[in-house]
């Protein structure tokens, strides 16, 4: 069987592995669209963040013998807390002034934080076992087990947070803070804990997407910065701060990549960028952004 002249089993192949990519993509601009949606921060040192998640991943592997479900659990913490950390000792000095200065200083630590990790363990990368062998039958092809296990994870996470965001007290105290600090720091909430703390969640979602990517990537230095800029273009296309259009716009730009590539492979590199050029120049506040 043929679908507009290709076999249906390569199609729905390549739109399956887009799917495993746009797991990823919507795990990673979910921190990165509640990092800027609620704390106006354009966070340059996401995907090396996200590359410490995988690296802690493989240390606590290597070194302390703990595996893939410990890792899903300690290394975001990690990663959190050294987010925290940047937070308390240098972002929180950039917080009033414009926003150019935080993407640079924040693209600066992503340097550092690859040239450390480089210096430590060289450039090529290391594998990280897969905490699940073996694939499953999809009747198309035979889908590896632990890939399905990723998307259900992203799904599961994103979902998570999005009803934390907008549909508890906690994410309605963060959304007023976004809108009038002072007013909510009138009510007796402690707005540099609380915006410490928002910041510390989004970069461990990014440390999330880390170790759910080890076991799929090689763990690099560079693994990160080969995928921040992808993930800028699909918070771009969903709405800057929008949650549910960077979730939405990660799965959904996945399939489309899956898809060029059996059309068109040379543009499958690109696609996403055209995309962003088109909604730039037709809707500058993306899919799902505000218009205000």
């Amino acid at each position: 069987m043929e679908i507009f002249g290709i076999p249906a089993q390569a199609l729905y192949g390549q739109l399956a592995l887009g799917l495993v990519n746009g797991a990823f993509y919507a795990l990673l601009s979910l921190g990165l669209a509640i990092i800027f949606g609620l704390l106006n921060l354009i966070n340059f040192a996401h995907g090396a963040q996200y590359m410490l998640g995988a690296y802690v991943a493989w240390m606590l592997l290597s070194y302390l013998g703990i595996g893939f479900w410990g890792a899903l659990v300690v290394a975001p913490l990690v990663v959190a807390v050294l987010g925290m950390a940047l937070e308390r000792g240098l972002l929180r000095y950039l917080r009033d002034v414009d926003q150019i200065y935080g993407l640079l200083l924040t693209f600066g630590v992503a340097l550092i934080l690859e040239g450390l990790v480089a210096q430590s363990y060289g450039w090529s990368g290391m594998p990280y076992a897969n905490p699940l062998p073996g694939s499953v039958d999809l009747g198309f092809m035979r889908m590896p087990m632990y890939r399905l296990v990723a998307i259900a994870i992203s799904l599961v996470v994103c979902l998570a947070v999005w009803i934390a965001i907008e549909r508890t007290k906690l994410g309605a105290y963060l959304r007023a803070a976004s809108e009038d600090a002072d007013m909510v720091q009138a009510f007796g909430v402690n707005i540099p804990r609380l915006i410490m703390l928002t910041y510390g969640f989004g970069v461990g979602l990014a440390g999330l997407a880390g170790v759910v990517a080890a076991p799929v990537y090689q763990v690099s230095p560079a693994m990160g910065s080969n995928l921040i800029i992808v993930v800028f273009a699909v918070v771009v296309i969903g709405g800057m701060g929008s949650i549910a259009g960077s979730v939405i716009a990660g799965f959904g730009l996945g399939l489309i990549e899956g898809l060029t590539k059996v059309f068109y492979p040379a543009a499958s590199t690109t696609v996403i960028f055209f995309i962003m050029i088109l909604i730039l120049i037709f809707r500058p506040s993306g899919l799902f952004g505000s218009t205000r």
